[in-house]
């Protein structure tokens, strides 16, 4: 146990480091018109991200972060609306805090929105915020290389992912004894769905029993936990991401920037949809968000 809170200290305490270098190298780069033009603000380093140790050293920068017309003034994560407290404690549960800014247009002092960076299973996250706390959009994240390229990846990179490739899928007949073994054990009325392995090495087996639940797992097969996802009760059908209603696609687009389409599916009574369930990964976490029949928000939750 001390060892493990010695290497989280290390891992924060290294964040914090890193934060602070890409802060200077934000300042002496302020010219740059690929970061400014982006509204880019250094969240992290890339060597912060699990699973990406021995990637080039460069900043990751949360895009859009601060407009250019407007200024950001550093928050404490103790002087944070408590709506933005409430929402990262039950989006993201045992996160670390890196940093929060509020930001205003110049020249007027009202605050228009907050941006916080947190580290979050291993992955730097930036959430924006609107004034009164209520949740905006999770920032696409690139690295320094990457915005002053003008592009939003490049291979062997962080966020490679962005390709569509699918790499980190997993097929169902391809999972581990250890894993099949402990769902048929533990769960075996759950019917498995999908599965990626994520960058930190741990799997997300995704399988429904009346609901859908994320089951995660380490390599070898430990079991790691298993979390609920809100879910209309209902025959569920995997369908494709060009099957999904437009205000859906617009949703996506606006509230997870450059967003990767993982899966879907329909959740039908009586021969009527009544739901959709849509996993998205931004930025090497992912997230599975519920829509009515009507294409309009219900809940969204980070699975890891």
């Amino acid at each position: 146990m001390k060892t493990q809170i010695k290497k989280n200290f290390l891992l924060l305490a290294f964040v914090a480091l890193a934060f602070t270098a890409c802060k200077k190298a934000e300042d002496a780069t302020n010219s740059d018109n690929a970061i400014t033009q982006n509204g880019a603000v250094a969240i992290a380093a890339t060597e912060s991200i699990v699973g990406n140790l021995n990637a080039v050293k460069d900043s990751v920068y949360a895009v859009g972060a601060c407009l250019r017309d407007h200024r950001r003034t550093a928050v404490k994560a103790a002087d944070l609306p408590l709506a933005i407290t409430n929402y990262l404690n039950a989006n993201y549960a045992g996160y670390a805090f890196i940093k929060a800014f509020s930001t205003n247009l110049l020249g007027n002092a009202t605050i228009d929105s907050y941006v916080v960076g947190i580290i979050y299973n291993g992955k730097p996250v930036a959430v924006k915020f609107g004034a009164d706390g209520s949740f905006l959009k999770v920032l696409e994240l690139r690295e320094g290389i990457d915005l002053r390229f003008n592009r939003d990846h490049h291979d062997g990179g962080c966020f490679d992912d962005r390709d569509g490739k699918q790499r980190d899928s997993l097929a169902i007949a391809n999972l581990t004894q250890n894993i099949k073994a402990y769902m048929s054990s533990n769960y075996p009325s759950d019917t498995l769905k999908a599965a990626w392995l994520t960058k930190d090495l741990s799997i997300i087996l995704i399988s429904k029993n009346v609901t859908f639940f994320a089951n995660i797992f380490k390599l070898d097969g430990t079991f790691i936990t298993r979390n609920a996802i809100p879910t209309r009760v209902g025959a569920d059908k995997q369908i494709q991401q060009s099957e999904l209603p437009v205000s859906i696609l617009s949703y996506l687009n606006t509230a997870y920037p450059n967003y990767v389409f993982k899966k879907a599916f329909s959740s039908t009574q009586n021969g009527s949809v009544k739901a959709y369930l849509v996993i998205v990964d931004a930025n090497l976490t992912k997230y599975a968000i519920l829509f009515d029949s009507n294409g309009v928000l219900i809940s969204a939750k980070s699975i890891r």
